[in-house]
């Protein structure tokens, strides 16, 4: 029999824990919450302050029979779930359903899973902290109130299946303001003027910048053709010149934002994925000798902040893989971000002497560029910035002025490791100057108007639309990826080119929510929320309170809502085909994976059909049917006949109508770093690379 018992939320994690711990424990896994409210009904009780319902979760029976059954076995019993607040409520459940004395000794807290953190972890063993689980139950009570008292409503007045989430409803309101911004854009016409120069052999670009030393705009052509009949001949005369040494800091570790920012960035993961690779990493992969080990952080965080331990190892490792000129001297610390708790470190490898490279063998491919990421991140963060050479050069022609920038990496730093990713920007590269005086005259050889237009602001991207929801103080880290897949599973946004874009059932709903629960989609109202909230978890404030100042007015909305909205009838978007099967017309639904086309005879006939995008090409197999664009289960763009089965001609480059000229067989457009590329699928026929 086992002296203790140790009960943590996933089978993975019970196994890395129980090798480090010795044969006195046994360590089994409860599979996440036991009890919960019920899904049925409200399980509120409004009337009792609040008072939550809980039930054993469907399906957790066995489960808690089992760990019944070790807890009576047991001379001690701890409590090992994750070190946050919905772990922390799960360990509180668990004293509950297991009969433990909540005034003992019986949680403990670990922010990796390593031999030497796990061991000290159980000489600290403390109580369960009851203010982290008030702020817990708080959050859970709110959002069922909201969301039990709402979604009835749409689900009545719009249709059924829709929910009114807290978070999800901002996210939603965040995601349409910007489609309105972008609707309501009108664009600004402006021109540039860039010169192509040479000093002796050496060619560099300038571009036009003013007149008389002062900035002048370009806002039409008759602007650049003014500019151009004031210049004489093809001289310049180099005015002036200023370089300078720059230095740019490395970025800081991961917090669970940037981890997934920077993963939808470099990797293309979305942040559901990111996370699960994540929680894959921090439980414990198999290293065969090495045994079962944890090799990251915990991965919900909003901390940049980095253990002395972990500082010391890289700043070790930094001196011998690089030299001490890479090790970082005495820097400022961050500033704390007012929306973070600081609860424990950032995101960082358990030991930094595990290097990518090291783990091919042992990882899945995702698993391998996650760590690699989230190890590269780590390393720079610890080394020295980077120094750069820049240089800007005015050169001047009858009063005009063109100006030329360019810098050099002097010293690589932090660089030399990583570089962090940038949404819709080019990464920085060396663009140098030739060794340019003052006086010294240089000779244009082409000087080029291009006309352009101001862009409408892009549209949400998931790390931008992370990024925003953090800064602006809305949800928190363990909150972004589920708040995201909600609102595309519900069909109130839908993804294009990787970018969100609103339904109309999403406006609809979100129409209904700002007219009957405006403060629900109010942002500085959410953000004050989620900052009362985590005053419940630093024992400031009593839970009940905050939820009953917010109820008193929202049940007087709802009862409004109840009786004043408007059912909303949501016209069918009708496809230009008929049902193969019973000969109705086919419509437009919005799915979890996007729109797809269903039978509007639905329930009787349940045909549905992928949508396909036609591109103009005849199929170069079978020359009966045509080329369409589909989408692998991964949601890769390839194309292939629309006979398939009967054909089954597919490619994953972009077929195009014209003929290769020297063997006749198919052109394609082959996606490169430069541009798009017109090549021939059998011969060496290449075209030069469009932009």
């Amino acid at each position: 029999m086992s002296d203790y018992l140790v009960i943590v939320e996933s089978p993975a994690k019970a196994k890395t824990i129980e090798r480090y711990l010795g044969k006195k424990y046994k360590v089994k896994a409860s599979m996440g919450h036991v009890r919960d409210l019920p899904k049925s009904q409200m399980g509120v009780d409004i009337e009792q302050n609040f008072e939550p319902k809980y039930i054993t979760i469907r399906g957790k029976g066995p489960v808690l029979k089992e760990l019944k059954i070790a807890a009576k076995k047991a001379k001690k019993v701890y409590l090992a779930a994750d070190p946050d607040r919905e772990g922390e409520a799960i360990a509180w459940h668990l004293a509950h359903s297991l009969d433990l004395d909540l005034n003992s000794d019986c949680r403990v807290v670990f922010n990796e899973i390593t031999k030497d953190a796990i061991k000290e972890s159980f000489k600290h063993p403390r109580m369960i902290n009851m203010d982290l689980v008030d702020a817990q139950q708080a959050r859970r009570i709110l959002d069922r109130l909201v969301g039990y008292k709402i979604s009835p409503i749409l689900w009545k007045k719009v249709k059924k299946g829709l929910s009114a989430g807290r978070v999800q409803s901002v996210a939603l309101r965040i995601i349409i303001d910007r489609e309105k911004e972008i609707n309501d854009f009108k664009p600004e016409e402006y021109w540039t003027i860039t010169g192509s120069f040479l000093k002796g052999k050496e060619t560099f670009e300038a571009g036009f910048f003013g007149k008389n030393g002062k900035k002048l705009p370009l806002k039409s052509e008759e602007d650049v053709k003014a500019v151009l009949a004031e210049l004489k001949g093809n001289k310049y005369t180099v005015d002036k010149v200023t370089k300078k040494e720059r230095k740019r800091n490395p970025a800081l570790p991961f917090t669970t934002s940037t981890l997934q920012q920077e993963a939808a960035r470099k990797l293309n993961f979305r942040a559901k994925k990111t996370m699960m690779i994540a929680q894959q990493l921090y439980e414990g992969i198999d290293l065969g000798k090495e045994g079962t080990v944890g090799l990251i952080t915990y991965m919900r965080t909003d901390s940049t902040r980095i253990s002395n331990t972990a500082v010391e190892e890289a700043s070790a490792f930094i001196d011998q893989a690089y030299g001490k000129e890479y090790l970082a001297g005495k820097r400022k610390p961050a500033k704390k971000n007012e929306n973070a708790q600081d609860a424990h470190e950032a995101i960082r490898p358990t030991s930094v002497l595990r290097k990518p490279a090291d783990l091919k063998a042992v990882l899945g491919r995702d698993q391998l560029r996650l760590y690699k990421l989230i190890w590269e991140r780590f390393v720079a963060s610890q080394m020295a910035p980077a120094v750069l050479d820049t240089m800007s050069v005015d050169l001047s022609n009858n009063g005009l002025t063109f100006r030329a920038n360019g810098s050099k990496v002097k010293f690589a730093g932090f660089m030399k490791v990583y570089v962090e990713g940038k949404d819709d920007q080019l990464e920085e590269k060396d663009r140098m100057l030739p060794d340019l005086k003052e006086g010294d005259t240089v000779l244009s050889k082409d000087i080029e108007p291009e006309q352009h237009f101001t862009q409408p602001p892009p549209r949400y991207t998931e790390a931008r639309l992370v990024k925003t929801l953090e800064e602006l103080g809305i949800g928190r880290p363990s909150t972004y990826a589920p708040t995201l897949d909600t609102i595309q599973r519900r069909g109130y946004v839908a993804l294009d080119n990787k970018r969100f874009v609103p339904t109309e059932l999403g406006q609809i709903v979100l129409d209904l929510i700002m007219e009957f629960f405006p403060e629900i989609i109010n942002v500085e109202f959410t953000a004050k929320m989620e900052r009362d909230l985590d005053h419940v978890e630093d024992g400031q404030t009593e839970w009940v309170q905050i939820i009953d100042s917010f109820y008193s007015d929202f049940e007087k909305r709802v009862k409004k809502a109840e009786a004043e909205m408007k059912e909303v009838e949501i016209e069918p978007e009708y496809a230009d085909e008929d049902c193969e099967l019973c000969g109705s017309r086919m419509v437009y639904k919005m799915g979890r994976y996007g729109k797809f086309m269903a039978c509007s005879n639905f329930p009787d006939c349940r045909n549905t059909k992928p949508i396909v995008k036609q591109i103009g090409v005849k199929c170069p197999k079978c020359h009966e049917g045509n080329i369409v664009e589909r989408k692998s289960k991964k949601k890769r763009v390839f194309y292939g006949c629309d006979r398939y089965p009967d054909c089954d001609f597919v490619s994953w480059d972009k077929p195009i109508e014209r003929k290769c000229p020297k063997c006749e067989n198919m052109l394609v457009e082959k996606k490169l770093k430069k541009g798009i590329q017109v090549q021939c699928v059998e011969c060496d026929y290449k075209e030069e690379p469009q932009k």
